[in-house]
């Protein structure tokens, strides 16, 4: 006996202590989807300065008519006019003699967004370009046999003609959320180009009819610029059929996704960006016959694209997604973020990127700089085009670092050779610039770092071969002084007074072209007139490594005497530092366990006086994933003082001294998705990029991220470095939302497929909570699920011609992922099921109310109203319609999704799902109550032994519910009625979760359906209405759990089962790897898939049913629980 005690107590303990697992396991993963979640948000809701400056304007739209022969349309077409003056639109029109271009609004963007461009085109047109400089300028790599003329465009002195800017009016629609809307909004913008080019052939007429003067010819392109999602509808008119020949030859968007939808949601807007995409490979490739002979040259041949990204402060669209690579080649397109944008060098939310001044003017200088002075037009070499959107976007920095390491220094043509020969992208000052022989008495540096601390008018020697030695063979030189008008700097093969003293073949060479342009930040105020100022920002860099300086005994930096201004304070300090290094001194590698350790611990580095001038830092997991908060105080910069004894001087007086000695820290970053970062007077800033690590797609380059950090050697700073959570946790969620999204859907699949597997091995259907709980478990069904998947992505990519993703971060993220949707379903999974629970309760609690009350009090109204519910009930139509409920469902459903919207469709079904759960759930809870008053009486009666299940007759007399034979139906049973009523329940709330998740990716598209019901509405794209009928086919189809298998008869071979199961296990590893791939659409396929083929199943069945052929499922009885 007391053995048996034992056993059962330890019985009892194991089963807590499972249940307290269970828990703590659906705990963690909540916490940690709910710490990600609301550390994000708050990251995301924060306040962002941008920097940029307000742009202004004078706006007039002028609508463009639209041909008689043209039935009316809910579009329309202005020309945008700027100037306050009231102008008369007929005479404007036949003025027409600019170049057009062609702007098109985003997602729920206006027509009257074209403002800021084209106000600012208008004013560069009248006050000509942008004054000339004489820093390193960009220059274009198209691969080997360019002429030298089309990679060395130069840019117009003036421009020749204006910009006639006309803007489509889409009406708002949002286009991101639906294809169809997408379709549409490209079959207008091709009309529009068509009407444009039209409209100056109108106006060239009108003006020869008057007998004005006509010059030139009309245009036979149209410059399109488009906005977010217009951009994609500019390349999308390109490749339609419809479009003229040669119509378009000049594409610029401003963050435009490329690659895939920002919310790749509804399946019909996934296709469409496949199918347009796969029209832009074909593009850019040769024509050929049948038998490999050449046609003709690629139908894209002549169309340059260019891809303006926002940054990182652009939450909606990423730089990975308006990357034009795999769509575009390189010759005729490139993608530029705009912080390393010339003249920009901001990063810019997803609105804001219209008006930006500084972005507006550079992309208005720019499109002027396209046209031919000869033909008034843009040019036609694409080769030129490219050239110039070059010069006139990027800058001169490197793209990268590695010329940092000597290793890797690359053997370029632009390195100095000691024979005098001026290379290309290094020229010598004009000659009008002030001349260096004529300087003061010169300045020999002894040591490796030097430094300019005003405009004093003198020449610095120093000696290459003896400051560059023991290791130290690069030099690093940053100024806030002008290239050529204020710092001149030189290599000479020997010590000379003048470069005109030495002979032919040991010339001379100018290096001052070689520096390049960073932004410099605020300039400091002067206190009072005549004070000592802080040390401006530095403005340029240059950079000379050893394959620079061969050949070359001294580097001179000469620097302008400064002008006299009299009745003016003096200008903030002119600065200038350089310094010989070893660039292994300013390595600094953090791994992958220093960053995960710095989110909780900061990891402090302490820079002593007469460091490297440049730092060198590699981060391991790219800071688009993991963002960085640098900070830098500085510590001493040599100066002793007296004002104060030693124990009361603070850091704010330290720091104000040595800020008139030192310059500000400047912070370069750069990441091979969006290219370069830079961060001016950097003293405390979160170092972030714009990257996309970790995908499927995602190359080795994209792991890490480089920081070039460049500090003042003079002072020493104690450097700060850790992850910030809130800035990571908000780029967790952008970055992998999509593949959050999909994730969610095969962890239902999981969960139905053990759902469905305890069905047919004969055990208790578990809820699906439970089911979700029990996937978790370490190690066999956490690996086969979670982890199987991404070893079958990296295997496919071995396979393929795909390259290999960086194999841990890959792991790593998508794990995460996967555990964060776990998070998300479990939340959604409690939420409904609470709400389940609560109705039913309420339900069931008033109905033994009114059973109560029903013989006691007397209630005529509510008498009369059960009788007429009683005789409506009678009828032949509404006993037809009660017994085919399932019937009447399934068509609504599907005339809603085929003929209405999807999501409709998908609503009423959810709307059938939630009755047979909430009936299911009724059932089971009155069926409780009532075994609970049965067993009452029993045990009063003096019978106690309740051994045994008490059965529950579902066709007991005053049954609550009538449950049809969609909600009720299963199998021959001896368990309770109870038991079956909440295993049918456990069911049905599978499906309805599935099914929700379904209807809220296509929630997005229903607001867009909304927004145009009152200006009329096309059908449903048709593959949305086929996927979504299939879902519904699904959800009716799987009516009975014991008929839910399906059997492929194949010719002298038995029937074979396909066990739900099975079929959901496959459901959930393919939509698993399309989320990996950001495509969670695709989720619908296996839906729609198993939707079919149980319906098609039922069908089967039914007819042998008819020949008198049964089947009997393999479960025998329901368990009780």
């Amino acid at each position: 006996m007391i053995g048996k005690m034992d056993l059962m107590r330890e019985a009892k303990g194991n089963l807590s202590m499972k249940g307290f697992k269970t828990k703590s396991r659906l705990a963690i993963v909540i916490i940690i989807a709910l710490w990600i979640g609301l550390a994000g948000l708050y990251g995301l809701l924060r306040p962002i300065s941008n920097g940029c400056i307000m742009t202004y304007m004078y706006p007039t739209y002028i609508p463009i008519s639209t041909p008689a022969n043209m039935s009316s349309t809910k579009y329309g077409l202005y020309l945008y006019h700027e100037g306050w003056r009231k102008i008369d639109f007929n005479e404007h029109l036949k003025k027409l003699n600019g170049v057009p271009v062609l702007f098109i609004p985003g997602n729920g963007g206006s027509y009257k967004q074209v403002r800021s461009m084209a106000a600012e085109s208008d004013r560069a047109y009248q006050g000509g370009p942008l004054d000339h400089n004489f820093y390193q300028e960009a220059s274009l790599n198209l691969g080997m046999g360019v002429d030298s003329d089309v990679t060395e465009t130069p840019l117009p002195s003036q421009y020749s003609s204006m910009l006639d800017w006309f803007a489509v009016d889409l009406e708002g629609e949002h286009s991101a959320m639906d294809g169809r809307i997408l379709q549409e909004h490209t079959e207008y913008v091709v009309y529009a180009i068509h009407r444009i080019l039209d409209q100056y052939k109108e106006s060239r007429d009108a003006r020869s009819k008057e007998g004005s003067a006509v010059s030139g010819s009309s245009p036979k392109s149209v410059i399109l610029v488009g906005h977010s999602m217009g951009g994609f509808v500019a390349r999308a008119a390109i490749v339609h059929p419809h479009l003229r020949k040669s119509a378009v030859e000049t594409v610029l968007t401003l963050s435009s996704p490329h690659q895939l939808p920002p919310v790749p949601l509804q399946p019909s807007l996934g296709h469409y960006y496949t199918r347009v995409n796969q029209e832009w490979r074909r593009g850019y490739e040769i024509q050929t016959s049948q038998s490999g002979h050449y046609v003709s040259e690629p139908s894209l041949s002549q169309v340059a694209v260019i891809s303006i990204s926002g940054g990182y402060n652009d939450y909606q669209v990423r730089s990975k997604l308006e990357s034009l690579d795999g769509i575009v080649p390189s010759t005729h397109g490139f993608m530029i973020s705009s912080t390393s944008m010339k003249n920009v060098w901001l990063s810019m939310e997803h609105q804001v990127i219209l008006w930006c001044n500084q972005l507006v003017v550079q992309v208005s200088h720019t499109l002027l700089s396209l046209i031919d002075a000869k033909t008034g037009q843009p040019f036609h070499d694409v080769r030129k085009r490219l050239a110039i959107f070059t010069k006139m976007l990027h800058s001169g920095i490197p793209e990268n670092f590695d010329w940092l390491r000597e290793s890797s220094v690359s053997q370029q043509s632009a390195h100095l050779s000691n024979q005098g020969i001026q290379v290309p992208g290094v020229s010598a000052c004009p000659g009008n610039i002030w001349n260096n022989d004529g300087l003061e008495r010169d300045l020999y540096i002894q040591t490796t770092t030097i430094t300019v601390l005003a405009m004093d008018g003198r020449r610095r020697w120093l000696d290459i071969q003896k400051l560059g030695s023991n290791g130290r063979k690069h030099f690093v030189f940053v100024t806030n002084l002008l290239p050529c008008s204020g710092v001149r700097l030189h290599l000479w093969p020997e010590k000379g007074n003048s470069t005109l003293e030495l002979s032919t073949n040991k010339r001379v060479i100018e290096v001052t072209s070689k520096m390049v342009h960073i932004p410099s930040g605020p300039a400091p105020r002067q206190v009072e007139p005549g004070s000592q100022t802080e040390q401006a920002p530095p403005s340029a860099v240059l950079w000379l490594d050893p394959k620079n300086m061969h050949g070359f005994r001294f580097l001179t930096i000469s620097v302008a005497p400064r002008p006299t201004i009299s009745g003016r304070p003096p200008p903030a300090t002119s600065m200038g530092v350089g310094q010989f290094f070893d660039p292994r001194e300013g390595e600094k590698v953090f791994s992958s366990q220093s960053l995960i350790h710095s989110m909780y611990s900061q990891k402090d580095i302490n820079l002593k006086e007469d460091h490297p001038l440049a730092f060198n830092l590699t981060f391991s997991i790219s800071l688009g994933l993991l963002p960085v908060l640098l900070s830098l105080r500085t510590t001493g910069c040599g100066i002793k003082t007296s004002e104060f004894p030693v124990e009361e001087q603070g850091d704010t007086e330290t720091s104000r001294l040595c800020r008139l000695r030192c310059f500000p820290p400047l912070a370069l970053a750069w990441d091979a998705t969006s290219g370069l970062h830079i961060y001016p007077n950097l003293h405390s800033e979160t170092i972030t990029v714009d990257s996309f690590p970790a995908l499927w797609t995602s190359t080795q380059d994209t792991e890490r991220t480089t920081v070039l950090l460049l500090v003042d050697p003079h002072c020493s700073y104690k450097t700060s470095l850790g992850v910030s959570i809130t800035a990571s946790s908000g780029r967790f969620l952008l970055l992998y939302f999509s593949q959050i999204s999909g994730l969610s859907v095969a962890v239902v699949f999981f969960a139905l497929m053990r759902q469905a597997r305890s069905w047919e091995v004969d055990l208790p259907m578990p809820s699906l909570l439970s089911a979700v709980e029990s996937n978790l478990i370490i190690p066999a069904p956490f690996l086969f699920l979670a982890v199987m998947p991404i070893f079958f992505a990296l295997l496919f990519s071995c396979l393929s011609s795909l390259q290999v993703p960086p194999t841990i971060s890959f792991i790593v993220v998508s794990i995460l992922c996967y555990v964060f949707a776990n998070g998300a379903v479990i939340m959604i999974i409690s939420i409904s099921q609470f709400v389940s629970h609560v109705v039913a309760s309420a339900h069931v609690f008033i109905k033994k109310r009114w059973q109560a009350w029903e013989g006691r009090f007397s209630f005529p109204f509510l008498q009369w109203f059960i009788d007429l519910s009683s005789t409506l009930s009678s009828i032949k139509v509404v006993r037809i319609l009660k017994a085919n409920s399932l019937l009447i469902t399934a068509l609504i459903s599907i005339t809603l999704v085929c003929f209405v919207h999807p999501a409709l469709g998908l609503f009423a079904l959810l709307l059938s799902h939630a009755v047979c759960c909430h009936n299911a759930l009724s059932s089971f809870f009155m069926a409780s109550f009532r075994s609970h008053i049965r067993s009452k009486e029993l045990f009063e009666s003096g019978n106690g032994d309740l051994r045994g299940s008490v059965q529950f007759n579902p066709g007991y007399d005053g049954e609550l519910f009538n449950m049809d034979e969609k909600c009720t139906s299963s199998p021959e049973s001896r368990g309770s009625y109870g038991e079956t009523q909440l295993e049918i329940f456990h069911y049905w709330h599978g499906l309805l979760v599935l099914h929700l998740l379904a209807t809220l990716m296509f929630v997005p598209s229903l607001l867009a359906w909304l927004q145009r019901v009152s200006i009329g509405q096309n059908f449903p794209w048709f593959w949305d209405s086929v996927l979504c009928t299939g879902v519904i086919l699904h959800g009716i189809g799987d009516l009975k759990p014991e008929f839910n298998f399906f059997l492929f008869p194949v010719p002298g071979i038995p029937s074979r089962k396909v066990r739900p199961s099975f079929a959901y296990l496959v459901a959930g590893y393919f939509t698993y790897l399309t989320a990996l791939a950001l495509a969670p659409y695709r989720a619908f396929y296996p839906m729609a898939a198993i939707g079919v083929a149980s319906f098609a199943f039922r069908i089967i069945q039914r007819r042998n049913r008819e020949k008198g052929e049964t089947y009997r499922s393999s479960r025998k009885h329901s368990h009780r629980h």
